[in-house]
């Protein structure tokens, strides 16, 4: 599902917003969830999943075209970890699926 995909979505569930509405609510919501992360803050959504900032130490790496050593230097990366609910959501509407289209 892409950004354009949710806008969609939101509008058709919700017919009292309009595309441009929907658009603007996906967008405030993804820019707060952005801010809070590159401040350092962890978000938790019930059911949902977490997100958080992991730390990658700095480490030696190789250069696969000429071999050579290269210093890849530490970073911030977000991470995603999905709730117990969404977890078991998937995997027995997987499992629905999968049984479905069996002959």
């Amino acid at each position: 599902m892409t950004r354009s995909d949710l806008v969609e979505e939101l509008a058709a569930k919700f017919v009292q917003l309009t595309q441009r509405d929907a658009e603007f609510a996906v967008k405030a919501i993804l820019d707060a969830m952005n801010d809070a992360l590159v401040r350092g803050h962890r978000i938790e959504i019930r059911g949902f999943g977490s997100f958080a900032i992991n730390h990658r130490p700095p480490r030696m790496g190789r250069n696969p075209r000429s071999g050579e050593s290269v210093v890849i230097p530490a970073k911030r990366v977000p991470h995603f970890k999905p709730g117990k609910a969404l977890r078991n959501d998937v995997d027995e509407r997987t499992n629905e699926m999968t049984l479905s289209t069996k002959p």
